[in-house]
């Protein structure tokens, strides 16, 4: 075997110079084993992933007990209140789900050309409010210069009496 200064085995013994061998052979194969470990990327990712997994699930477990433990004594505690609540995550997670099969049904394209036929429609709608708005400024000057018209000649007649 090799001493620890020296790195070479004696020479005089084969199966010193064997079991030398066998060693250095045995630490490069993990040697080897470990880079090609450290090289292989998609492997570890994986591990990674499954590992990551493991631990989510795990935590994804106690929350869940967590949970059941604090909805049971709170329904416990009051029982009406974690109905209301119940049905209140109910409603809202049928309407999440109905939301999202909607939209899914639409196109991005789609959704672009509702929005700019709803902005043609507001555009619509703000020119006829600014119509109806001036025919009501002009039907108000006119009934304002027919009471004036009207004031005059009743003044007129006042002051010929």
């Amino acid at each position: 075997m090799s001493q620890p200064g020296n790195p070479t085995p004696d020479a005089a013994d084969p199966d010193a110079i064997k079991a030398d061998i066998e060693a250095t052979r045995e630490q490069l194969g993990r040697t080897v084993d470990e880079l090609a470990h450290r090289l292989d990327v998609p492997a570890r990712a994986k591990e990674s992933l499954a590992r990551t997994t493991e631990q989510t699930r795990a935590q994804a477990v106690e929350q869940v007990a967590r949970t059941r433990d604090t909805a049971v004594e709170t329904y416990r505690e009051n029982p009406p209140a974690v109905l209301g609540g119940a049905g209140a995550a109910v409603a809202g997670l049928v309407g999440l789900v109905l939301w999202r099969r909607r939209r899914a049904r639409t196109t991005p394209a789609e959704r672009a050309a509702a929005g700019r036929r709803t902005r043609r429609k507001a555009a619509r709608t703000a020119r006829r409010a600014g119509k109806e708005l001036q025919a009501q400024r002009a039907q108000a000057a006119k009934a304002a210069a027919k009471a004036t018209r009207k004031a005059r000649r009743k003044a007129t007649r006042a002051v010929r009496r």
